[in-house]
């Protein structure tokens, strides 16, 4: 295979992977504005993500 063909499918693939990147992205975005608000939630940063816990002064790391 010469090396413009070469170029040329790997253009195309990368073309094909950021359009379903894209499709992706949308998706997730459309299924979180369907989601409901959370009543009662913690206030900054998502405490599962951050791998730490504080709830009523104790604190713990898992």
């Amino acid at each position: 295979m010469d090396e413009k063909a070469r170029e040329k499918r790997i253009r195309e693939a990368a073309r094909r992977a950021l359009e379903e990147a894209r499709a992706r992205r949308a998706a997730r975005d459309a299924a979180r504005e369907k989601r409901p608000p959370e009543v009662g939630g913690r206030d900054g940063p998502e405490p599962t993500r951050f791998g730490d816990w504080e709830k009523g002064g104790i604190i713990s790391d898992f």
